[in-house]
């Protein structure tokens, strides 16, 4: 494939469009939300958003192609490959565990991605100083992008989001809104969206990770990385026990959220945030009045596997 054309990635501009939602349990809070979910059956959710200024960094060095890492069911490396595809450029993915077929895998190789499993040990070994060194010498001229999207450039690209709403405010008939809820994994999004808004909307992360992941530490990170201060966030617990972990309640919850308002969710990520929503407005922490901005981070693909059908 030839190096990784700027053009193409540039004239790409997706639309995600915000609507009302409406669920029993609101109280009075109103809340909308932003389906990055439906700007690109394959280069879905906030993982392009993420994903766009790395792309914009290899194509002006001249990259011959992206690596990148995740596990099985990885949403990244999934709108990463599909990227590859759409726009002409080699991609790799560093897969976590031993070799196994999912739905996801199946479309990695399909959309051209080569890849390579490195067994739970080799995976954590990512952090490492001198992780890259020999992945860069076998693929040269390849650009390393951090596992799912993050870093300070992927939080700059998820800082544009407010802009897609303030467009739509009108059409949706709200003067302002107060703020946002969204799922936290890394907290790259979570970080964009502070940076975006300045400080001057509170961003509400429901974290689908136990705390100790770090999330809370990322995002100072990225925050301090930014030029800014800690403020203007706030994490809820929201991994029922840990990452990826499901139970009856969950399922439960997100197939009365799917029947009421037509919006299609997954476990992982969106339905536990919204799990979370109804437990902050629940224990008071969210008053009626409040109107919220509900990030859809898309993710659907990965309901396959969990053999959800759809709503």
């Amino acid at each position: 494939m030839a190096s990784l054309s700027l053009t193409a990635v540039s004239a790409w501009r997706p639309h995600a469009p915000l609507q009302r939602l409406s669920f029993d349990w609101l109280a009075g809070v109103e809340l909308a939300v932003l389906r990055l979910d439906l700007i690109d059956p394959l280069i879905s959710g906030n993982k392009w958003f993420k994903l766009r200024p790395h792309l914009h960094a290899a194509a002006r060095q001249g990259a011959r192609g992206i690596i990148s890492l995740g596990g099985a069911h990885s949403n990244h490396l999934h709108a990463l490959a599909a990227a590859g595809q759409r726009f002409s450029f080699a991609t790799v993915g560093l897969l976590r565990g031993q070799p196994q077929s999912t739905p996801t895998v199946v479309d990695l190789q399909r959309f051209g991605m080569q890849l390579h499993w490195l067994g739970y040990g080799g995976y954590r070994d990512r952090h490492r100083a001198d992780f890259w060194l020999d992945w860069h010498a076998r693929y040269p001229g390849f650009c390393a992008v951090p596992e799912g999207g993050g870093g300070l450039p992927g939080a700059m690209g998820c800082a544009q989001l407010p802009a897609l709403v303030a467009a739509q405010l009108p059409a949706l008939g709200w003067p302002d809104y107060h703020g946002w809820w969204l799922a936290a994994g890394t907290g790259t999004t979570l970080a964009g969206l502070v940076i975006g808004e300045g400080a001057q909307r509170v961003v509400h992360g429901a974290l689908a990770v136990p705390r100790d992941h770090g999330v809370p530490a990322q995002v100072q990170a990225l925050l301090a990385q930014a030029g800014m201060a800690d403020a203007g966030y706030r994490l809820f617990a929201a991994c029922r026990g840990g990452f990826a972990r499901q139970d009856a309640d969950l399922l439960d919850f997100m197939a009365q959220c799917e029947a009421q308002s037509g919006l299609p969710l997954e476990p992982l990520y969106t339905a536990k945030a919204l799990m979370s929503l109804r437990e902050a407005i629940e224990g008071g922490e969210i008053e009626a009045g409040t109107r919220l901005i509900f990030v859809h981070t898309g993710g659907l693909q990965g309901r396959r596997a969990a053999l959800i059908p759809a709503p």
